[in-house]
Order: structure tokens, then sequence, then C-alpha cells
């Protein structure tokens, strides 16, 4: 019965997905376009986008090579003209001292905590680390590793709440070496402390999954009333056919790998001025009206030296997200906060 009621939202996703990509852009943009802001696409040049609202403030957290800034702003467009704060920068001659990638702020608990990816300069040393801070702008303290016992290559880190219990997802090597990334999630006892073994959740086993490299990375979660959803990236980030895939959570247990169900076809993808579309995040605003925010290519065959940050609405259909196309350059997003 298990596996009948998965098969059977694999197809509703899958379903769902397509008729999204056929539907014009006029049906996921809000109906009342008063108030908020208007911001014109793409925005800035960047990867990897994180976003947060808290209290009226737009965070956006990113790498700077050698460590993590924040930039912080009233508005959402106001975040790709603000100067950029760094909030921390390691100490030399350690483990993760270099190679800051794809840094998440997420406010736990009352506190600030930065889930971001370094090495010491050798890319099969990369592991996920925590720094706090008691302010979203800083300074923030090193917290030390969140790896599992098994210790293996991992990246992309990012939390999910459910009640009282924290969980961490990431992206990691199943072994020492790189045989493909794949999706991980293993249960915390403290927002920098892992306290079980990793158990993985998704593989890369669709072709278009595969292209350049089997990769599964990037997760974040999207939580409401209506279900968890984990979003992911798929394939070779420097290739034009990186994309969005999503996870459905549809048991109790999230460290059951049969309680998550992957979207047979990619969520977001490529289009013309819209190439590898990846790695998410969202906002939600006062309203209710939802946002997804990543990184895309206006010119194919850019790979990382081309990407810009996007940012566009999307509907749930019974409960279910449902992103569309990613929106063309020159396209007007309204915003509301």
């Amino acid at each position: 019965m298990r596996r009948l009621i998965s098969a059977l939202l694999a197809l509703r996703m899958l379903l769902f997905t397509a008729v999204g990509t056929l539907l014009p852009a006029a049906v996921f943009a809000p109906a009342d376009a008063s108030g908020g802001e208007t911001i014109t696409l793409p925005l800035g040049g960047g990867s990897d986008p994180w976003v947060v609202s808290q209290d009226g403030m737009y965070y956006y957290c990113y790498s700077v090579g050698r460590g993590v800034a924040v930039r912080a702003s009233e508005t959402f467009a106001g975040l790709f003209d603000a100067p950029g704060e760094v909030v921390y920068t390691p100490p030399g001659g350690t483990l993760y001292a270099d190679s800051y990638w794809a840094p998440e702020l997420h406010c736990i608990g009352g506190k600030w905590y930065i889930y971001v990816a370094a090495d010491d300069g050798r890319n099969e040393n990369h592991r996920m680390y925590a720094l706090v801070s008691d302010s979203p702008t800083g300074p923030f303290a090193f917290a030390g590793k969140v790896a599992a016992p098994t210790d293996c290559w991992a990246i992309d880190g990012t939390v999910l709440t459910l009640g009282e219990q924290l969980y961490f997802i990431w992206s990691g090597w199943e072994g020492a070496t790189d045989s493909g990334q794949f999706l991980y999630i293993a249960p915390m006892d403290s927002p920098t402390h892992i306290s079980g073994e990793r158990v993985r959740i998704s593989a890369p086993e669709y072709k278009w999954e595969t292209q350049g490299h089997p990769i599964n990375e990037g997760p974040a979660v999207l939580q409401s009333e209506d279900g968890v959803y984990l979003l992911y990236s798929a394939s070779g980030s420097w290739t034009d056919d990186y994309c969005i895939g999503m996870l459905a959570l549809t048991g109790g247990d999230p460290l059951d790998p049969a309680s998550w169900v992957k979207c047979p076809r990619p969520v977001l993808s490529k289009t013309d001025g819209a190439y590898g579309p990846g790695h998410c995040s969202f906002l939600r605003a006062a309203n209710g009206q939802d946002y997804i925010i990543y990184h895309a290519n206006l010119e194919s065959g850019t790979g990382w030296n081309g990407r810009s940050v996007r940012v566009q609405p999307f509907r749930r259909i019974f409960g279910m997200p449902v992103f569309g196309k990613p929106l063309p350059a020159g396209s007007e997003i309204h915003l509301f906060k």
C-alpha cells in the first residue's frame, strides 16, 4: 500500500510540474500588485543565493572565498546594492581555512547560525561547519564541524525542524572518492551537533540528474501547513542542464528513506536566458505569497562565471508547490514583504 501511495504521489508531482511549465507567467503572479516593490530580472551577479527575512529586514548570506559575508536591507532589491559585511574570516592553517561554499543563515532558538562548507585548500577535505552569533549581521564565532560519524566529504548543509527535533540535510560522497553526490539526513541534538549516523534519502537516478556528473546537491527545505518538500539541484553545476528537483516527505519518519518521494522530472529547468537554474532559497510574504530565489545564467555555456540571481513567485496546487518556468531577463516581479 505504501508503495502504491508513493507511486501515486510521484505521478501527481509529475503531472502538476508538467502542467506548470505550460501555464503563462501571469498565472503565478500575485493577483493584487498594490504595495511591496517591483524588481526587474535578473538581479546582481551571484551564486547559491540564500535570503531570509526577519523583523522587516532581508538578509543575504554569501561566501567571499575565505569567509562569509552578509548584506542587510529593508527592501529585497536593496540587497544587491547594499555593501556586504564580512561576518567571519577563518584562521589560517586549519582544515576550514579555505574554499567557503554556499553558506546558509538560520535563526534557531533565538540565535543565528551559518552553515557553510570549507576545506584546507583540497576539495576532498570539504566538510560542513557551523558559525554562531546573537545577530544576523554578526560577528560570527566558529562553533565546530557538523559531521556524521562516517565524516565523509560534505557540502550544502541545511536544517529541517519537525516539532522539537532538528535534522541536518546535506550533499555528500558515499566514501572517500567522488563517485557522485547524494543527499543525506541525520538527527541533531543541538544546532551544531549531529547525534546519529547519516541516511541516504536521494541518489541521482534520472537522466536529468546525471548531466556532466551524477549530482544531487543544494538541498533547501520548503515547509508549510501544506507539508514538507525538499528542493535540490541536480547534474553538474557547470552545465546548462543544472536544474532543480523535488522530494516530498510522505511518512512520519524523515530518517526512513521510504518516507521521501521524488518528482520524476525537474521542477525548474533551463529556458532561453535562464540556463542552469539551481541552488534555491525561499521567501513567504506576510500575505502568504511564496517566492523562489535561485541563480541562472543569461548565456549558454558560461558555467560558474555567468550566474545571476533571480526571484519569482510560485503557486501551490492542492498544497503542492508548482514553479513553472524560469522567467526571462527583463521580467518584472512584484514582491510583497
